[in-house]
């Protein structure tokens, strides 16, 4: 009959928005209102891929890569390439979750800079543990502090295998007299997770501590992380 649209034509003007558009603001409103504790944490790995990916449901995703890594945590800390491997993730969800890592890396090395480094311990370790603590290759880091016990440089040194990393004590502290530190704080992971040191370990610190000390170069601690948790050898006496 004129004047009436067809059936199907009414039908494409009454179609409803994907469902997943209503549970997005829904979530995003729950997170202004309530904030980031309120959310468990495949709803925020879902808010961080609602702008890589805007026209999908991404909940099955999210809760797929806290299958494949385990926690929120380790899911922005996972390497591109084996967040790649994630089926549906892609290059825009893969950087979206490292811009994320690298904020709160930078927010805590920002922590760490303010004040003298022996004074505000707990950021110092924060820090060392959102920098590393989930990658999956050993790294060996060195933090360079002044006289005043103040961040000078932080400095990855070394990357090495799952198990190993290459350590060469005059090469810290050749690099400590390039940058007239006269303290270093010394960092590596263990993505095995457990940051309970090695004989190799224990032996790489003592001979870094020999060589700095007659130098006038203070080890202050060697810090290992891990999923698990973190060790400190000079609170552990080992050096």
């Amino acid at each position: 009959m004129a004047g009436k649209n067809p059936p199907h034509e009414h039908g494409l003007a009454e179609e409803a928005a994907p469902h997943y558009h209503g549970h997005r603001e829904r979530l995003r409103e729950r997170f202004r209102e309530a904030g980031a504790e309120a959310l468990s944490d495949y709803e925020l790995l879902e808010l961080l891929l609602f702008r890589a990916l805007p026209r999908r449901d991404v909940k099955p995703l999210a809760k797929l890569l806290l299958t494949t890594f385990g926690s929120f945590a380790e899911t922005i800390s996972a390497s591109e390439a084996r967040l790649s491997q994630v089926k549906g993730l892609g290059d825009s969800g893969v950087t979206e979750l490292k811009i994320v890592q690298a904020a709160a890396s930078r927010l805590l090395r920002g922590a760490v800079k303010k004040r003298p480094v022996l004074s505000s311990w707990s950021s110092v370790l924060d820090y060392c543990r959102t920098a590393q603590a989930f990658a999956d290759r050993e790294q060996f880091r060195v933090l360079f502090l002044d006289k005043r016990n103040q961040l000078i440089a932080d400095e990855v040194q070394q990357t090495g295998t799952v198990d190993h990393t290459p350590v060469y004590p005059r090469e810290v502290v050749k690099r400590a007299l390039e940058l007239s530190a006269t303290a270093v704080i010394l960092v590596h992971n263990h993505p095995s997770g457990d940051p309970t040191p090695s004989h190799a370990d224990i032996q790489m610190t003592q001979q870094i501590v020999a060589v700095a000390g007659p130098l006038g170069i203070a080890v202050h601690d060697h810090i290992i992380v891990g999923k698990d948790g973190h060790v400190s050898l000079k609170g552990l006496k080992l050096f």
